[in-house]
């Protein structure tokens, strides 16, 4: 059966499907002396990140510039101007995009190379720095739209017309307004707008951290992820459904992309789990929710949360450790879902002898978690993110040594450096767009009015501001990667909860956990379409069956924001355990009421329970714990008497 599915995947042509569903994956493949020249950018761009990481970066703005620069460059010369034109010719470079690519270069090197003279004439910019500074923010904006989409370069446009029309502006949004210099000065000449926090978060550690999963990609550590999977979960029930689940955790965790995920693991998983009997819709759906909680899944996790890390002035190693227990009820709910269903419809697993063996799998790869449990290492012991992450990729490259079958030669190595470049770009021009926003957001003041209003709109109450922030960030996720989402709403959602006394880091994490969520939200669900795209299901089918089993990562944020403690904010050990505990018994509730499945088809009156008795343990207090623990041990011992009355009567 694995070797049918096998030759089923032969036919699954996975870059046309990151291609349709996924913008960041529509890239040019041009043939020749030009394809060796964007290979050459990318490598250098690699090269120099992965160089100034382990020896020292430039100053702030240089290193910020140069990156850009780097970044413009390729994505112009990489990315087309439209569909259209994309699938007129996938291998041509129009004239016009090699002089953008050239013009991004210079607008970006004409702050390092004149870096002295800007420092010493700050606030008195030249007509030449404002025709630059103007070009880059028209640059930035275009590159951002080819890459991701309209809706960010959309965002950033109103927020700009904000700054300069705010005399015109209704109540509280009202402000003096800002000369088109003043603007551009703002946001191109310092570290307040474009070259701002997003973006030095990008032009440092985050890039090596992609890196790091290029260069792991290249190794083979995918197939070891699913083999893995397989050799344990894959002969239970449900396997294979499962086996997505574990995978698509692994892969999501250095990966970081819903979407990317989705394609290059269910290429696999979505035609196993069709083959054990599960239906089209939900295997693409399982795919998709798992993939996308990779972004909250520690130890990498998603790019926003080393933005999050430098707002919050924190390790980064305290948001890993903060976002593991929620992460892993995640996992265990999803998990949960999948095995109810397969329970509800008596799906069986594979037979072991067809599946791979732990042990033959861990010594053939087994040697390539190495570098992963190195960073954890490295991180956990104090040491920043760029030195951990440099490191992780030195240890990459020297255990793929280890076996011929993972180890990197020259062309290899280049693949992966190439790859890594041109995996960045979305996170460097979403960076670089938002700190326009971050800018505008500054000068003007509007991130205060903004959590103000929002504490007006929930008339001070906190869980109104929670289901108001929960709506903007699933809003603005609609049509934004999460680091552009994450950022415009750290500045403008999260001081508003914490005004209401939410602790930052669950503030923060709140946001996160519903722009991730995003993804899987129909009508723009990307991450479920892309399933769906696999596995030849109903797209919007498929939505709402993901958002279904994803439904914990619309509680669990509740949680932690009411009560920190699953953060290990201000909590005992015996108190987060209580917690955990609680919560996993209403995500077990909640999976069985929306599923309509616990040890027997669940009833309308037992559906209700489940319900009541979800809620009720996923609302911190001993109080509604023991009114959800009762409601639920009902329920389970009316189905298990029920269960031996049929059993009786047969």
């Amino acid at each position: 059966m694995v070797e049918d599915v096998k030759t089923e995947n032969k036919e699954i042509d996975v870059q046309k499907l990151m291609e349709q569903y996924d913008s960041e994956s529509r890239i040019r493949r041009p043939l020749g002396i030009a394809a060796i020249i964007i290979s050459i950018i990318a490598i250098s761009f690699s090269a120099f990140q992965f160089y100034t990481g382990g020896f020292g970066l430039l100053l702030a703005l240089k290193q910020r510039a140069f990156h850009l620069a780097f970044t413009l460059c390729l994505a112009f010369l990489v990315y087309p101007g439209s569909k259209k034109s994309f699938d007129k010719n996938k291998n041509k470079i129009p004239f016009m995009d090699i002089v953008l690519a050239v013009l991004g270069a210079g607008v970006c090197y004409y702050l390092v190379a004149f870096y002295d003279a800007m420092v010493i004439r700050s606030g008195l910019p030249t007509t030449l720095d404002l025709i630059v500074g103007g070009l880059t923010i028209i640059l930035v904006l275009e590159a951002t739209r080819r890459i991701i989409g309209s809706a960010l370069p959309i965002v950033v446009t109103v927020f700009l017309l904000y700054s300069y029309f705010g005399q015109i502006m209704p109540g509280f949004f009202a402000h003096r307004g800002y000369s088109l210099e003043r603007i551009i000065e703002h946001l191109y000449s310092g570290t307040e707008g474009i070259f701002g926090i997003p973006l030095g978060v990008s032009a440092s550690f985050v890039f090596l951290f992609i890196l790091f999963g290029a260069v792991l990609n290249k190794t083979g550590m995918g197939k070891f992820f699913i083999d893995v999977s397989m050799a344990v979960a894959g002969h239970t029930t449900g396997g294979p459904a499962k086996v997505a689940v574990i995978a698509s955790g692994f892969m999501g965790s250095i990966n970081g992309s819903s979407v990317a995920n989705t394609v290059t693991t269910g290429s696999f998983t979505i035609p196993l789990m069709k083959s054990i009997g599960y239906r089209k819709d939900f295997a693409g759906a399982v795919e998709a929710a798992a993939s996308t909680g990779g972004q909250i899944l520690p130890p990498v996790m998603g790019a926003a949360a080393f933005v999050m890390a430098e707002f919050l002035g924190i390790p980064y190693i305290r948001i890993a450790a903060a976002a593991v227990i929620p992460a892993v009820i995640y996992y265990i709910a999803v998990m949960t879902m999948v095995h109810l269903e397969a329970c509800k419809y008596g799906l069986k697993g594979l037979p072991k002898e067809q599946l791979p063996k732990l042990g033959k799998v861990v010594k053939a790869r087994g040697h390539l978690i190495i570098p992963i449990l190195g960073l954890v290492y490295l991180l956990v012991r104090g040491y920043t993110p760029l030195f951990s992450a440099f490191w992780a990729i030195v240890m990459s490259l020297a255990i793929s040594m280890v076996k011929s079958e993972t180890r990197l030669n020259l062309k290899k190595l280049g693949e992966a450096f190439e790859d890594g470049a041109k995996s960045a770009l979305v996170v460097a021009v979403a960076c670089a767009c938002d700190g326009m926003v971050v800018g505008a957001v500054t000068l003007t003041g509007l991130g205060l009015k903004i959590a103000n209003g929002l504490v007006m709109l929930g008339g001070g109450n906190l869980m109104l501001t929670l289901f108001f922030t929960m709506i903007a960030s699933i809003l603005l996720g609609m049509g934004l990667p999460t680091t552009a989402k994450y950022i415009i709403l750290s500045i403008m959602a999260a001081p508003a909860l914490v005004d209401l006394g939410v602790q930052p880091l669950a503030a923060h994490l709140f946001i996160l956990y519903f722009g991730v969520i995003a993804d899987l939200t129909p009508p723009v669900a990307v991450a479920a379409y892309a399933g769906a795209g696999i596995s030849g299901g109903n797209s919007m089918k498929t939505g709402f069956i993901a958002v279904r089993l994803a439904v914990a990562g619309f509680m669990i944020p509740y949680l932690f924001a009411l009560d920190p403690g699953l953060l290990f904010i201000n909590s005992t050990i015996g108190h987060t355990l209580l917690l955990v505990v609680t919560a996993l018994a209403g995500v077990l509730a909640l999976g069985a009421a929306a599923g309509g499945y616990l040890l027997d088809h669940v009833k309308i009156f037992e559906r209700v329970i489940l319900i009541i008795s979800a809620l009720a343990l996923l609302t911190p207090g001993l109080l509604t714990d023991g009114v959800g623990i009762v409601l639920l041990a009902g329920v389970l011992i009316s189905q298990k008497m029920r269960i031996s009355k049929k059993a009786e009567l047969a």
